[in-house]
């Protein structure tokens, strides 16, 4: 049965991967005949697609669930769905239906692919649906995705992770690390170029640990391989673990014309007891090893990071360790954040919780820290003339945006549509994390 007159609207929360997640979910209601719109109260479906890495996140989509109780009042027929990283954790789906009986459909992140199911049970059965799957090894391939980041295209290599970070609730929402098969890495690849996307972000919570499941292929070697796909295109990758960046990893990096030089590289903090504490597997000495090869082999790369300000029994001494890694490094950008408890993870029971007041004062002095820096490196860029990939328009300052191959933000104006397009762009004037400029040349 298709449902062409019936419409849907999916709201994403969290990280590139939910990013692409939503993707796959409305290629799954878009193949049933359901057209998009961006409006819940025009939509016969809604579809949260939730995050809970840290409570804000969930905070905010639980809010945004329970507003649309007046709405299901008045629209009695409209599914509201709620799926994701909230919806997986233990007794979490319970607790949802509890506080928010109008909820039709309840998912996890292991079934995600046989949501098309779950709308026909709720549509034929009119009974509400709660699956929420503890997971498997298997990967299903073949999902359809309407995909919705052109020019970029994400590309799933792996799935969950095998770190258990003492502060992280990834491992227990998402599983253990699988790894897909490389070939239908390529095939997904090669599909995007021809489709004439211009950058191709490959996804993983642990994205440098592909193929250690697989015993035939490393993520160097699938660096390689997507390299050597004809066509003009760049190649992303997100999220790096330190532990598991090998010098041929980076090296592959440097010798690939596609692979931008730039990479995202989480320490979190610059304290080895904290370190520990976090259950990170490495030390500040390493990470910063680490930074001097990957700057032997790519001395321009830029080097992005996240950093955690508050973790349990966090003194001033180690606060001031991630204050002089930041200074060491020179970051090009960095998220940083305060350390949110999430229940289930060891973390949230151990003792010397840090006061919020303290937190607050430590991350301010770390943003200005960074932001200095920040304003530093993009200072370096006036009056050159760089290479963007346009990804888009921001209709509040009117003018198109992109990203030069180090990440780096900016903004120019264009007479024609200039995205998916390589444009030369001048740079006029600087700001914190972006830039302002001139098109000099566009390309293809």
């Amino acid at each position: 049965m298709a449902y062409y007159d019936k419409k849907y609207c999916i709201v994403t929360y969290g990280c590139q991967m939910n990013i692409h997640e939503s993707e796959k979910l409305g290629g799954i209601l878009a193949e049933m005949g359901f057209t998009a719109v961006n409006d819940v109260k025009l939509a016969d479906i809604v579809v949260f697609n939730t995050c809970c890495i840290r409570e804000n996140a969930e905070k905010r989509a639980e809010g945004n669930i329970g507003a649309l109780k007046k709405l299901k009042h008045a629209k009695s027929d409209m599914i509201i769905a709620v799926g994701g990283c909230m919806t997986q954790q233990k007794g979490y789906a319970e607790k949802l239906t509890d506080k928010f009986p109008f909820v039709d459909i309840v998912f996890g992140t292991h079934n995600l692919e046989d949501f098309k199911d779950f709308i026909v049970r709720r549509l034929e059965d009119k009974k509400h649906v709660i699956s929420v799957s503890d997971g498997d090894n298997r990967i299903k391939e073949g999902t359809p995705k309407l995909r919705s980041s052109f020019p970029n295209g994400w590309v799933n290599v792996n799935y969950g992770c095998n770190n258990f970070c003492s502060y992280c609730i990834v491992p227990y929402v998402r599983g253990r690390e699988k790894s897909r098969d490389m070939g239908a890495i390529l095939s997904e690849c090669q599909e995007l170029v021809d489709a004439g996307y211009k950058e191709i972000t490959l996804l993983g919570q642990n994205v440098n640990s592909y193929g250690k499941d697989l015993g035939n292929a490393d993520f160097a070697d699938l660096i390689e391989k997507v390299s050597a796909i004809e066509g003009d295109f760049r190649l992303r990758f997100m999220t790096n673990h330190p532990k598991d960046l090998s010098e041929k990893l980076i090296a592959a990096v440097a010798k690939s014309d596609k692979t931008c030089k730039s990479i995202h590289l989480p320490v979190q903090a610059g304290s080895n007891r904290i370190l520990k504490l976090m259950n990170r597997h490495y030390t500040r000495e390493d990470y910063l090893k680490e930074v001097e090869l990957l700057r032997k082999y790519m001395p321009d790369i830029a080097i992005s990071t996240d950093i955690m300000v508050g973790f349990p029994t966090e003194t001033e001494s180690d606060f001031e360790d991630t204050l002089d890694l930041v200074r060491q490094v020179k970051f090009a950008g960095a998220f940083t954040f305060v350390y949110s408890p999430r229940k289930g993870t060891p973390a949230a029971t151990m003792d010397g919780q840090i006061p919020s007041e303290i937190s607050k004062r430590r991350i301010i002095r770390l943003i200005d820290m960074q932001n200095a820096e920040n304003r530093r490196q993009s200072k370096a860029y006036l009056n050159r003339t760089i290479e963007i990939l346009c990804e888009g328009f921001d209709s509040r300052k009117g003018k198109y945006l992109g990203r030069d191959t180090y990440g780096r933000m900016a903004y120019f104006d264009g007479k024609t549509n200039l995205i998916g397009k390589f444009v030369k762009v001048k740079i006029t004037k600087t700001g914190g994390i972006s830039l302002m400029g001139e098109v000099a040349d566009i390309g293809e």
